[in-house]
């Protein structure tokens, strides 16, 4: 970190970031801002060639975060409102918008990566990182178990850049999990994509022309996302073992168009289009690192995972990964002795999203179930080792949420296994019947009918210490944890006290006044209401399972 005083050698900067792509550049930026002296290196030169063209409006957000969100406005991508899928039972085209979940933020990108990436690029050269270009990190270098820098190609020669803290957003190159061995293929999801770009594609009708489009056929299904540069995104995911061996019997612009041929609504899309350069191919795609923090090292975006692009998750895991990452990096150099604490609740957070985006793609794979193929079959079956019921399935996937969304059209358009169908009803029908349960009180004595109930934890249901996000780094705070819930709830020390303290025989207004001894009148009201704040939100989540004497 620059302090006054302090000098540092030009070859020592505190951070060096492995790759300029999303993850990398999000994650440089954000330790920039702390005050860490960064260093970026990146081996192409930019702007050059990247797929994942399209954004969710989740990333919005964290854009406007780095401040590259105006020059991301003012770059001409087209917005996009949503989705359009062939999928399910229905073998027509049907639409999905992002108002009907996000209000705030009702669309997202279809962005050209070359162009995009380079705004991020500029962006984190803006905020003081040391940006290097043509320069290729082939290895990082350990001490005693520690990262202790990189060696870096360049104009035909290598050098030892140390610093104290590397980040790996390689991407797929993956160079720390390879070397640490700690990537694991996820089986669910053996795919490969064939990709390419074509001018003159037809768009989607109004109001759709600017959404990606999405088909399932027999071998796996389609993308086609329109550019702001008049070409569009066209790529199939297919079966990995299939794909390559068409690849080798056919070569990759035959076996390309031997999918092209296969999709009907995409070949049509594409009847007056021209191919513009050679189709590519992207192997060996889903997989996850068992670790993605150690000492002196974190890994970020696709150098930690990587899950089927069906949701268009890529970048926006990226993003957020750098975001999360840099927080680690900022806590393990700034509070040496929380570096553990932190490296576990960054693979958390992170890990969780990752769950949420896996479960979502898995479950909207085993609804399509009217393609009797081998592929469609195979992505129908649940992994043998995963033994949660389709309802602890959905609490994962949802995080507690009722289903919407993406989820929804599972539901709409799918054919999901009817015992799946059942415990998505069962759960939606406990939480709408606790929030008929609270709204039905008498809104004067609410709060006095629910400090008069003797709440009851859900089994598993405990307070903990951990480190917790906070203002880019890491601190301690309470959270409550649940067995496989996805992630951890966050909450104050007043409510972690209060939901230690419940033991299935005190009421509510009780547990709060053993709280609140010495505390004046107001202050002891003020509780009060926190109180009954949280054992709402707490029971309709079923952290509370029950409010005995509830309505009486």
């Amino acid at each position: 970190m620059r302090t006054q005083g302090r000098r540092r050698a030009m070859t020592e900067p505190d951070v060096v970031v492995i790759g300029g792509g999303p993850g990398g550049t999000t994650a440089a930026t954000m330790l920039a801002r702390k005050g860490w002296d960064v260093r970026l290196f990146e081996r192409e030169r930019f702007p050059r060639e990247h797929v994942g063209e399209s954004l969710l409006p989740a990333s919005i957000p964290i854009l406007e975060e780095l401040g590259a969100l105006p020059a991301i406005e003012a770059a001409g991508f087209l917005p996009k409102w949503g989705a359009t899928m062939v999928w399910g039972a229905s073998p027509e085209p049907w639409s999905w918008y992002f108002r009907e979940t996000n209000i705030k933020h009702p669309h997202s990108y279809q962005v050209w990566r070359p162009q995009f990436d380079q705004i991020l690029l500029e962006n984190s050269r803006a905020h003081g990182v040391d940006v290097r270009e043509g320069h290729r990190v082939v290895d990082v270098q350990f001490e005693s178990g520690r990262a202790t820098g990189v060696r870096v190609a360049v104009d035909g020669r290598e050098e030892f850049v140390p610093a104290r803290f590397v980040v790996d957003a390689s991407g797929q190159a993956g160079l720390l999990g390879r070397k640490l061995a700690l990537r694991r293929p996820d089986e669910q999801f053996r795919n490969l994509a064939l990709y390419a770009y074509f001018e003159g594609a037809e768009r989607l009708p109004e109001p759709d022309q600017s959404n990606i489009f999405i088909e399932s056929y027999s071998d796996g299904w389609a993308w086609v996302i329109p550019l702001h540069t008049g070409q569009a995104s066209v790529g199939f995911v297919v079966d990995s073992a299939a794909g390559q061996e068409a690849i080798a019997r056919l070569g990759l612009e035959a076996a390309y168009a031997e999918q092209l041929a296969r999709a009907p609504h995409a070949s049509r899309m594409l009847r007056a289009a021209k191919q513009c350069g050679a189709a590519r191919v992207i192997r060996d795609w889903s997989y996850v690192s068992e670790e993605v923090a150690g000492d002196g090292y974190v890994l970020v975006g696709d150098a930690a995972c990587f899950i089927d692009p069906l949701f268009s998750t890529g970048v926006h895991l990226a993003l957020s990964a750098g975001v999360l990452g840099a927080a680690y990096v900022t806590t393990a150099l700034k509070e040496p002795a929380m570096r553990e604490a932190a490296g576990a609740a960054y693979k958390s957070l992170y890990y969780e999203q990752y769950g949420l985006f896996r479960e979502l793609a898995r479950l909207f794979y085993a609804t399509n179930r009217t393609v009797d193929t081998y592929f469609w079959e195979a992505r129908r079956i649940l992994n043998a080792e995963d033994s949660m019921t389709p309802r602890s399935a959905f609490i994962r996937a949802a995080a507690g949420q009722p289903p919407n969304g993406y989820e929804r059209m599972v539901f709409v358009h799918g054919e999901a296994p009817p015992e799946f169908v059942e415990g998505i009803s069962s759960l939606e029908g406990e939480r709408a019947a606790r929030q008929r349960q609270l709204a039905e009180l008498p809104g004067t004595s609410r709060g006095v009918s629910l400090l008069g109930c003797v709440p009851v934890l859900a089994p598993g249901v405990a307070v903990e210490r951990q480190a917790v996000l906070g203002e880019g780094e890491f601190a301690w705070g309470m959270v409550i944890t649940e067995p496989g819930r996805a992630g951890h709830v966050p909450v104050s020390a007043f409510v972690a006290q209060l939901v230690a303290a419940i033991d299935g025989e005190t009421a509510l207004g009780t547990l709060v006044e053993n709280i609140a001894v010495g505390l004046d009148g107001e202050a002891a009201a003020r509780l009060k209401q926190v109180a009954v704040q949280a054992a709402e939100i707490l029971y309709i989540d079923n952290l509370i399972a029950e409010l005995r004497g509830l309505g009486r």
